[in-house]
């Protein structure tokens, strides 16, 4: 049936002897081997960062939604909670990556 198709489709067998006889090419010439080996680093770094990407935090908030209340230290060093902002007309939050860090 189907299954004894797709067997004789996809020689596996055949698929890994060439895989090895192209790689093998590959690493023999030098400019491809430095080529090819760049393009494996690239891979790996790309999986490495890809598995290492955090998940976003859940959260129950809508739009429209007050924000729950937190602390952040300014950059005086003073701790200044959200809740202090309250019935003021509007507060903006903005964060800058490794602002005032020295990083």
């Amino acid at each position: 049936g189907r299954l004894d198709f797709y067997r004789s489709y996809f020689d596996f067998g055949s698929l890994q002897s060439n895989l090895w006889q192209t790689v093998n090419f590959i690493l023999k010439d030098e400019n491809m081997k430095k080529s090819f080996l760049s393009i494996m680093f690239l891979i790996a770094l790309a999986a490495v960062s890809l598995a290492q990407t955090p998940q976003a935090p859940q959260t129950k908030l809508k739009v429209g939604d007050s924000a729950p209340d937190f602390v952040l230290t300014d950059t005086a060093g003073n701790k200044v909670k959200l809740s202090d902002f309250r019935g003021k007309k509007s507060v903006v939050l903005a964060f800058y990556v490794l602002a005032f860090t020295g990083g």
